[in-house]
């Protein structure tokens, strides 16, 4: 799912979205809740009438950007009294008040409020986390009231598996349409996170989607779909691309590079993304190092463009019989040498 903080996926438009095939996007309920505020977007149509983007939205809760973003938060069972990151207005939420935002944005998807402890975090700091996120997800069940949106529960644990278990067990119990596992990607070994997710696998239903949350380079993807993983989002396609930095069949493809002041090639020729039709290495490097924000936008598109592509092809692969072995192909490519 590429990530739309704000409301929008930065450099394209819902015309760019739809035409390197995007099926769902997330914005943030945290960013859309300090500015411009859920009642303006309720106002103009949702997310859907405000942004123009006609397919489905999947909002988070906003817990984790209040654990990252905003200063001077006090946290106590109700919620979290915190300060914007923009003005330092005081504001405050609650399992209560995040499903209220979420249900005003108009999202199709929405997440319960949960607690995201930090990596490196004690373990009787990650069981009070993981006991809270909980109870917050049975308030957060509770204080939801649109037919229309599915609400996904959030597993915690940190990376101990004991806790994780204990964390699936609770969460299902509550019954949820879809399951997220959260608290992931936040500075622990990889190790660690690919061990989770095999805990993940066992635990979680089969019969309902899974979705890992800020999740990844292409190599996380494919480890994650792996173990049973259906749904992820992330930053770094975007992120990424707006830093020169773009992902091929390849490998990654350091735009800036001086190697490609005067190569005529796309920046994968196995690649059918808009980008890779019109542009050459050389012109997005003079782009990027003219700082023109077109080299953005076309980098943003080729990067969302191969993320999409790579997802897709492990679903064919999938539907085939033959996802390993498309993987570790895939896999092997990424190492090989950029042309």
């Amino acid at each position: 799912m590429p990530v739309g903080t704000a409301g929008s996926v930065k450099g394209l438009t819902a015309h760019h979205l739809d035409e390197i095939g995007a099926q769902i996007i997330l914005a943030n309920t945290y960013h859309m809740h300090v500015r411009p505020g859920e009642a303006l977007v309720q106002e103009m149509g949702g997310l859907h009438g405000f942004t123009g983007f006609k397919k489905p939205f999947l909002t988070d809760s906003g817990g984790y950007q209040v654990m990252s973003l905003a200063a001077l938060r006090k946290r106590t069972e109700a919620g979290v009294v915190f300060r914007s990151h923009l003005d330092g207005t005081k504001l405050e939420l609650s399992p209560e008040t995040s499903i209220a935002i979420q249900e005003k944005l108009g999202a199709d998807i929405i997440m319960v409020f949960d607690e995201c402890p930090p990596y490196p975090a004690t373990r009787e700091e990650v069981i009070d986390a993981t006991d809270r996120t909980t109870r917050w997800a049975e308030r957060s069940k509770r204080a939801h009231t649109r037919e229309d949106q599915w609400l996904f529960g959030i597993v915690q644990g940190g990376v101990h598996d004991d806790l994780r278990e204990k964390s699936a067990r609770e969460i299902t119990a509550i019954q949820f349409p879809g399951y997220a596992v959260g608290g992931l990607s936040v500075g622990e070994p990889k190790a660690d996170m690919v061990r989770i997710l095999e805990v993940m696998d066992r635990c979680l239903p089969e019969d309902r989607p899974r979705y890992l949350m800020g999740v990844g380079t292409p190599e996380d993807l494919l480890d994650g779909i792996a173990r049973g993983v259906d749904m992820f989002d992330c930053v770094m396609p975007t992120r990424n691309a707006r830093n020169g930095q773009m992902f091929s069949w390849g490998g990654k493809v350091s735009i800036r590079n001086a190697k490609y002041a005067r190569d005529k090639a796309p920046v994968d020729p196995r690649c059918g993304c808009p980008t890779c039709r019109i542009a050459s290495r050389a012109y997005l490097r003079h782009l990027h190092m003219s700082n023109e924000m077109t080299g953005a936008v076309l980098s943003t598109i080729h990067n969302l463009f191969f993320y999409l592509d790579l997802v897709g092809r492990a679903r064919e692969s999938i539907v085939a019989g033959r996802f390993e072995t498309f993987r570790q192909e895939t896999l092997r490519g990424f190492q090989g040498p950029i042309a």
